[in-house]
């Protein structure tokens, strides 16, 4: 780390008056992780010198090799709106390292992902990304608690009086914007209590930090406007559930690499590769973009979330979409990440999935452009459109049979992931659940 990066944090650290910063990082599954340290302690920090439990950490370290290093990234240093002016608290992300010898831990899945850029960036490439979060908002309870009652009854794009969750979400975006975020767009979605903020592609790395943040300001305003906001794909049967779309694009010497002016399509040869590549390990990818068995109550007909192995210029029904915007901004949207999934991760199985189709110059599949959703299984069938796993357990099945995205984890996260999926699977197939108490109690 450069002297100038650890002047530039000590100098705000004093100019804002921290008093505490937090250390964050994630687990495999993407959850967010922090040590709080005294201001006192910041310089330690940023010359790598903190050490802590990784043992206590899901996916990291057993408990005889349980020490690590938590080396902060001085770029990611921000104030805490949220948080009293008067003894500020500011967070940095950190990279997780492996002691004797001192190096970049193989489990951490920012240390992945920046392994996988690495790999572009060997052939030329540096990849943007950009999201598009949603997430429902909920009441709670006399209690505290949550509760799946949705604080309002408006749909797509409403507004005020009919949206109630206006003020909340307005207070978001203003939050994140003083965090560094640039963003393009907010709005209700189509199920009541649902929303959605977009914000500014960036390279991987940042989206993936972007992403972390988002969820814990959204999280932390919800709850100062008494509401519960949740990620969860798909909290109320019969409504549509949340997605987090990832628009992504590849650039090579600062222009658009996806973009071809003489192709019909304004698509380049290299952006067809691409996208052939994913689609042809979409069905493991799905274990990593949708990694919950909630996830797969989302992917079903009928609510707009991708169910079929696809890509289309023109309809939403595919599971790669290519908007209407050519030049800088062309790109393919990958419909079916939910915001459950850890980005580090789903990032990284993504380009380099995306790179293999690049390198070996994968063939596309036609487009599918008409609503495969109303299209019947032999017609299906006859297009060679394949389906997406339909539960956790399919779609680890598929992950366990493809060496490419297992590659893209590494050996330490792909055991330490599945592990981690095989007793969520098998925790909810041992459950009695409300479902079957209605179905077949009174009948059997």
């Amino acid at each position: 780390m450069k002297e100038a990066q650890i002047m530039e944090v000590l100098e705000k650290v004093k100019t804002h008056g921290v008093r505490f910063i937090r250390l964050q990082f994630t687990d495999v599954n993407g959850v967010l992780k922090n040590v709080a340290i005294p201001a006192s302690q910041v310089e330690k920090a940023l010359e790598g010198d903190l050490m802590f439990d990784g043992s206590s950490i899901e996916g990291f370290a057993r408990i005889e090799e349980s020490d690590m290093y938590l080396i902060p990234d001085p770029s990611t240093f921000t104030i805490m709106p949220w948080r009293p002016s008067s003894g500020a608290v500011a967070r940095m992300i950190c990279d997780v390292y492996s002691p004797s010898p001192k190096a970049p831990f193989i489990g951490d899945p920012r240390t992945n992902l920046k392994r996988i850029i690495k790999q572009a960036e060997d052939m030329g490439f540096v990849m943007n990304a950009g999201p598009e979060c949603e997430f429902f908002l909920f009441n709670l309870d006399e209690e505290g608690v949550p509760i799946i009652h949705t604080h309002d009854q408006a749909g797509y794009f409403d507004l005020a009086p009919v949206d109630l969750g206006e003020d909340a979400r307005r207070e978001m975006v203003l939050t994140l914007q003083q965090m560094g975020f640039e963003i393009e767009a907010s709005h209700h979605e189509v199920a009541p209590g649902q929303h959605e903020i977009d914000f500014k592609y960036a390279d991987a790395v940042t989206t993936a930090d972007r992403v972390i943040t988002f969820r814990i300001v959204v999280r932390t305003v919800a709850q100062k406007h008494g509401l519960h906001a949740t990620f969860m794909p798909k909290p109320i049967y019969g409504i549509a559930g949340s997605g987090m779309h990832l628009n992504i694009s590849l650039f090579r010497d600062g222009k658009n690499a996806f973009y071809d002016p003489s192709s019909p399509n304004g698509l380049s040869e290299l952006a067809m590769h691409f996208i052939g590549g994913v689609l042809e390990h979409a069905s493991a990818i799905t274990a990593i973009t949708n990694p919950t068995v909630n996830s797969y109550k989302r992917l079903v007909p009928g609510y707009e979330a991708p169910v079929y192995i696809a890509w289309s210029h023109k309809n939403r029904s595919p599971l790669i979409r290519i908007p209407a915007r050519r030049g800088i901004g062309t790109r393919m949207e990958m419909r079916n990440p939910d915001p459950t999934c850890n980005p580090y991760l789903a990032l990284a199985v993504i380009l380099k999935t995306g790179l293999e189709g690049v390198r070996n110059r994968t063939v596309c599949p036609p487009s599918v452009d008409q609503n495969i959703y109303e299209m019947d299984v032999n017609a299906r069938e006859e297009a060679g459109i394949e389906s997406l796993p339909g539960t956790l357990r399919e779609a680890l099945r598929e992950l366990r049979h493809d060496k490419l995205v297992q590659e893209a984890l590494g050996p330490h996260i792909y055991k330490r992931f599945m592990q981690a999926k095989r007793m969520e699977w098998d925790n909810y197939r041992a459950r009695v659940h409300q479902w079957e108490i209605d179905e077949y109690l009174t009948t059997f």
